[in-house]
């Protein structure tokens, strides 16, 4: 029979020990988390998230010279390309830096309501200067988007308006397809106006011709609309 090896032995030790400890260590949870597709808590330990968004209200130069008050993430527009795997748990941690309680929506993923990001579907708020980390699985492949679902109403300087989408690429969990360089594109309109009301023009509808059911409801939309002081456009 032959010796076993000393640095084998001193790695099967510590191993051992390892293993022991791990085994008899008490778990430690905290957070919010939910799985995609059974609605169900899950488990969240205290390890680092895989991204941090931070809701800000930043200076940002959309152009030379052309600087402008939005509210972003991470201080930049679009907010951080989040890399997703599917079928992969991610943890996301969100700290929101304004005076107003936020809801980070994740757009076209299948999770849960308590991590969707809408208020209406039941997702707790992420409060004003505070924090919450959320727990999910990412599915269906491809390119989504996350943004704000606070409604801006009539305010065009605030929420979608301003600077609050960042993309989300979550990886194919099979065949992911071979290309040569990824592009990822966000258009973008900043600084918006209501219209001052009136007839939009009509020549660039195709076929042109006009649908008077469709006019009168646009028309009696607006009027109503003005009623309860809202601007022209709103």
């Amino acid at each position: 029979m032959s010796t076993l090896d000393p640095h084998r032995r001193n790695f099967l030790k510590t191993a051992g020990a390892t293993a022991a400890a791990t085994l008899l260590s008490p778990p430690r949870f905290f957070g919010q988390s939910a799985a995609a597709g059974d609605n169900k808590s899950v488990p969240q330990s205290d390890n680092p998230a895989d991204y941090t968004l931070t809701i800000a209200t930043k200076p940002l130069e959309i152009a030379p010279k052309r600087i402008l008050s939005v509210t972003t993430y991470n201080g930049q527009f679009p907010g951080p390309l989040l890399r997703f795997k599917e079928g992969q748990q991610v943890t996301i941690d969100i700290r929101n830096d304004t005076d107003t309680p936020e809801q980070l929506h994740w757009h076209g993923q299948m999770v849960s309501t308590e991590v969707d990001g809408a208020a209406e579907e039941g997702t707790p708020f992420i409060p004003s200067h505070g924090n919450r980390r959320i727990s999910f699985i990412p599915k269906p492949s491809g390119f989504r988007f996350y943004h704000t679902h606070n409604r801006a109403g009539a305010d065009l300087h605030a929420r979608q308006y301003s600077g609050q989408v960042g993309p989300v690429y979550i990886e194919p969990k099979y065949e992911p397809g071979g290309h040569d360089r990824e592009v990822f594109l966000i258009l973008k309109e900043f600084d918006p106006s209501f219209s001052q009301g009136g007839d939009m023009a009509q020549d660039f509808l195709t076929p042109a011709t006009r649908v008077k059911e469709l006019e009168t409801a646009g028309e009696s939309a607006m009027k109503a609309s003005l009623a309860k002081g809202m601007p022209h456009g709103y």
